[in-house]
């Protein structure tokens, strides 16, 4: 229910986004084939999540289920981590997380110690709470 219930909420912000064409990339092979109507589900209580996905479905012009190993789904694992580190005061509000795909990947080849005494993800956080990044920041 709680994958029904993702899907439905990531259905809901695109179609709140007017987005007319969606690729939905789960990680969970029973959910994608239900909601195709491939596998047939002798779950009560998960029906009328599959159905109202199904209505939600109509709104778009295309939409696509693709699924994914859960090993190869690093965007949801990347998601789930930043989500553990950031708890919002109103549980059912979500904060929107700008992604960008930059054409040339990025390499760490030397870390130092932090000397603050903070948790090395400690500016990342106050960056994403306050969409500014710290005094001692640099680009290198």
């Amino acid at each position: 229910m709680a994958e029904c219930e993702a899907c439905i909420l990531g259905l809901n912000l695109a179609i709140d986004m007017n987005i007319p064409e969606l690729l939905v990339i789960g990680d969970s092979d029973l959910l994608v084939h239900q909601v195709l109507g491939e596998w047939a589900t002798k779950n009560t209580k998960i029906l009328p999540y599959l159905y109202y996905v199904q209505e939600l479905m109509k709104r778009f012009i295309k939409i696509e289920f693709k699924h994914v190993l859960r090993i190869q789904n690093k965007f949801v694992d990347a998601l789930a981590t930043l989500n553990s580190m950031i708890q919002h005061p109103n549980k059912n509000f979500v904060d929107h997380i700008p992604v960008r795909i930059h054409s040339q990947l990025a390499y760490c080849a030397h870390v130092e110690e932090e000397t603050d005494g903070n948790l090395w993800f400690y500016d990342i956080k106050e960056y994403l709470a306050k969409g500014e990044y710290p005094e001692h920041a640099n680009h290198t």
